[in-house]
């Protein structure tokens, strides 16, 4: 706005001149963004390595006629995109809600008149004029205030109103939006006198449209699982394609016929691909994200799930998240002694004077009104004294209303016959006008030393970043001026108020720090206060390890990210602060949580790993675009989904190793087999439903294994964690092996057995009956999947013992158990499922030999758990 256009504070602009503009820039809204197609959210889903291969295998299956594998396979890819298209569309609603802030109509004064108007009318230069319980339509210059507070914590975190002034001038360059006293922002909330103000920012050109601007220009990133799951389906899939075309080598060199070696490709490619693996991580999420709604957590999209279990620091919002975002008096100042609230009672006549000047001197009820008000009403409530009876019995007559110069309020009640004044204010103000002092019901002169004391008194609860007012009061007889409400003043007492912590913030950040996650506060608050309630939750311990937002304003993102690890309390910042912490963490290697509830929240919601909402006071825009809402509005929750979080990432890695040393089985069976060229050992219908129907089960049920009770005693997991670790590689392959093995071993007995062969030895290989072949490509089979449902239980912990961590405490596992055995007897036995699987029905002593076999695994691994444990005791 140009300057010359202050000479029309009188009129306004004239509607004509209100039209140009208007037509010129735009209505006084957020821009509309263009919504993704449903076609792009789908390609976003799939768009992944690991569906690329599955829906190749649908359409091999397909070729070579499996056209129920097909049907199977499309059935997972499709589940997998919608679930995931469902949640993107969620996190769309952040824009609308920001949009639906801008009030809907603004009072301006246009060709002299003072109208109301549409807030999308207001347009750059338009006179404005505030008053109480009235939203802010846009960014303004204040050029005239009588009063005036406005509420700004949803856009800068202070719960405190502030103070404007017209006259206010800043002498520094860079000032933070909490202390600019001459502006007005948009969508704020004056709470107490009245004001003028000149339109200088409209639409997305205000603070709050910056705030929508980073969250449209906010590109989306893949969370760590779905990074994993990638590195999964790449490695997975050039290894399919590398034996597949290995095998199909050593076959056609064998001299096989090509159509067989190319049927046993596709099986061998088929075994390598978890077919189920998409979708059994959807599900152990969604029973996750089940879970945890009973525990007040709603999760907004699936992988926060396991992104929350490895979180290593929690940036939380001061005001509204760690505190109650309301203003207390805890301490008080009276009759020369300094005690808390809480322990303080109406025992004498001054305390009851000063609990009447609380109430009386005040224009807030227990209900509504300022913040700072309300905590004085409800001091004189606590002391038994209602407001409206108090009214009753002191009338109000006349009154000096609060102002900046002053920063004092004066009230005049009827006493009686007498008058009396309640005055209350900034103690600097308050002492030059103060004649005696009453302790214990009895006044005399105040001194030099009680003047020093109360002095004092003050500097100690400002260094416990308590909020002072003075309270004093002076009977008068006959008429008064207002002048002289506030000279010859009694004093009464001090009122200390801050704005407390929740109760159960600070044990769960005791858990926090023993689960080796860093928690840091980030507030629009000033430094000392931030510190005070940062030492009451031990956050921090001392100055050092705090930052301003003038100080982030004059250091580099490189000098950032090298300081960040010291610092714990960050104050007096803007929403473009709280985004350069989170990405100065996450450079750092920090899986980062932001915890926050109100629109200056959201970007850096937003730009976390996991963006954790407050449900109850939290605004539409913060729960829009954060990935995790608090129903309860609890702190605690936060690190009962961080465990639950853990717990779920746990059992993701124990279903994705299950399958993946089940299918390395399936791979060795069929490798080994046909590299020393015998028959295939396994059919392609056999390696899809084990993969498909068999194995799902127990990996589900592993996915919602009962929850580690140590799992809040390790450290976050490192950002950079592989799943396929050494340890890992090393368990996968070894017993995928050893399954292949006892499935080719079973194998080879049923040859031997249904042969007739005296000895293994003795086959011969190159004329086998095809009722013998059936019979051990059966007992094959049965091994096969018998020895990986015994093979699940090994995945119930890395080093404790079966027994150790309860057998029958996973009743879903056992169940899968029992359902699996029985699916491959009927398989056995049924003769329709005979034709279908190439199958036929086995004896007891076969049954006998496949069961031995099937139980090593878990044998085996018992015994090494226990060395591991042996080991480690010595």
């Amino acid at each position: 706005m140009e300057t010359n256009e202050w000479n029309h504070l009188e009129t306004g602009l004239s509607t004509e001149e209100a039209k140009r503009r208007f037509i010129k820039n735009g209505p006084n809204r957020f821009d509309e963004q263009e919504k993704e197609s449903i076609l792009t959210l789908l390609w976003r889903q799939m768009n992944s390595m690991l569906i690329y291969i599955l829906i190749i295998a649908a359409f091999i299956s397909a070729f070579v006629g499996e056209i129920a594998d097909t049907v199977i396979i499309l059935l997972v890819v499709v589940l997998n995109a919608v679930i995931g298209v469902t949640q993107e569309a969620k996190a769309e609603k952040a824009l609308e809600e920001l949009k639906k802030l801008s009030t809907p109509h603004a009072i301006v004064k246009r060709d002299g008149i003072v109208q109301e108007i549409s807030s999308e009318e207001v347009v750059v230069g338009d006179v404005v004029i505030l008053d109480a319980g009235r939203l802010v339509p846009a960014d303004l210059h204040l050029v005239e205030t009588a009063n005036l507070k406005i509420e700004e914590s949803s856009l800068t975190g202070e719960s405190i109103a502030v103070e404007k002034d017209a006259h206010w001038k800043s002498i520094e360059k860079d000032v933070p939006l909490g202390d600019q006293k001459n502006k007005a922002f948009m969508s704020t909330l004056v709470t107490y006198g009245r004001g003028t103000g000149v339109v200088i920012k409209t639409g997305m050109d205000t603070e709050i449209g910056k705030i929508a601007k980073m969250l449209a220009n906010k590109e989306k990133e893949m969370t760590p699982l779905q990074k994993k799951l990638d590195e999964v389906g790449k490695i997975l899939g050039v290894g399919a394609l590398a034996i597949s075309a290995i095998i199909f080598l050593i076959g056609f060199l064998q001299g096989r016929e090509i159509l067989d070696m190319f049927l046993i490709a596709v099986s061998l490619a088929v075994a390598a691909i978890p077919e189920g693996l998409p979708a059994i991580v959807t599900i152990v999420l969604a029973l996750g994200v089940q879970r945890m709604i009973k525990q007040h957590a709603v999760i907004r999209q699936l992988p926060a799930v396991e992104t929350l279990g490895s979180v290593s620091v929690i940036c939380s919002d001061k005001t509204g998240t760690l505190t109650q975002n309301k203003m207390k008096v805890t301490h008080v100042y009276i009759n020369g002694a300094y005690d808390r609230l809480e322990d303080t009672s109406i025992e004498n006549e001054t305390v009851e004077r000063f609990a009447h000047a609380l109430s009386l001197c005040n224009d807030a009820t227990l209900d509504t009104g300022d913040p700072t008000e309300i905590a004085l009403v409800e001091v004189a409530t606590k002391f038994g004294l209602a407001k409206e009876q108090l009214e009753n019995d002191y009338p109000r007559l006349n009154e000096r209303a609060f102002d900046s110069e002053r920063k004092m309020m004066s009230t005049l009640h009827q006493l009686g016959e007498h008058h009396i004044v309640y005055v209350k204010g900034a103690v600097e103000r308050l002492l030059p006008k103060l004649a005696k002092i009453e302790i214990n019901g009895t006044t005399r002169p105040i001194t030099t030393e009680d003047k020093l004391a109360i002095e004092k008194q003050v500097d100690q609860m400002s260094e416990n970043a308590l909020r002072v007012l003075g309270i004093a009061y002076k009977q008068v007889t006959g008429q008064i001026d207002q002048e002289e409400y506030e000279t010859d003043l009694v004093f009464l007492g001090l009122t200390g108020m801050i704005d407390p912590p929740r109760e159960e913030v600070k044990p769960a950040i005791a858990e926090c720090h023993e689960a080796g996650i860093a928690v840091i506060m980030i507030t629009g608050d000033h430094q000392k206060t931030a510190l005070a309630i940062a030492k009451d939750l031990r956050i921090a311990d001392h100055e050092d390890q705090t930052m301003t937002g003038i100080e982030l304003n004059e250091i580099s993102d490189q000098k950032l990210a090298e300081k960040v690890g010291t610092i714990r309390v960050f104050a007096r910042v803007s929403p473009e602060h709280k985004v350069r912490i989170v990405k100065a963490l996450k450079s750092r290697g920090h899986i980062v949580a932001m915890t926050g509830d109100g629109v200056n929240d959201a970007p850096s919601l937003q730009e976390a790993d996991v963006g954790v909402a407050m449900g109850i006071t939290g605004t539409d825009v913060a729960k829009g675009a954060s990935d995790v809402v608090l129903t309860d509005d609890n702190f605690a929750t936060i690190t009962h989904a961080v465990e639950r979080g853990r717990n779920i990432y746990k059992n993701i890695k124990k279903s994705i190793l299950f399958l993946l040393s089940c299918n390395l089985g399936e791979l060795a069976a069929l490798f080994i087999g046909i590299l020393l060229g015998w028959p295939a050992p396994l059919t392609a219908i056999h390696i899809l439903w084990v993969n498909l129907i068999t194995d799902t089960m127990p990996a589900i049920s592993l996915g919602v294994d009962p929850d580690d009770p140590d799992v809040m005693k390790e450290k976050p997991r490192p950002a950079t964690e592989k799943i396929f670790t050494g340890e890992n590689i090393a368990f996968s392959v070894g017993n995928g092996l050893l399954i292949g093995i006892l499935t080719l071993f079973a194998f080879m007995e049923g040859l031997k057995v249904y042969t007739g062969a005296s000895a293994l030895w003795t086959l011969d290989l190159k004329h086998i009956p095809s009722e013998a072949l059936i019979h051990a490509q059966t007992m094959a089979f049965m091994t096969l999947s018998i020895s990986q449902l015994f093979h699940a239980f090994n995945l119930r912990s890395e080093r404790k013992s079966l027994f150790q961590v309860g057998l029958f405490k996973n009743r879903l596992l056992i169940g899968s158990f029992l359902l699996g055995i029985l699916i491959q007897v009927a398989i056995v036995y049924i003769p329709a499922f005979n034709d279908w699987f190439h199958v036929i029905p086995l004896t007891w002593d076969d049954w006998l030999f496949i069961l031995g076999l099937s139980v090593l695994p878990v044998v085996l691994n018992e015994v090494i758990k226990g060395v591991r444990r042996v080991l480690s005791i010595q």
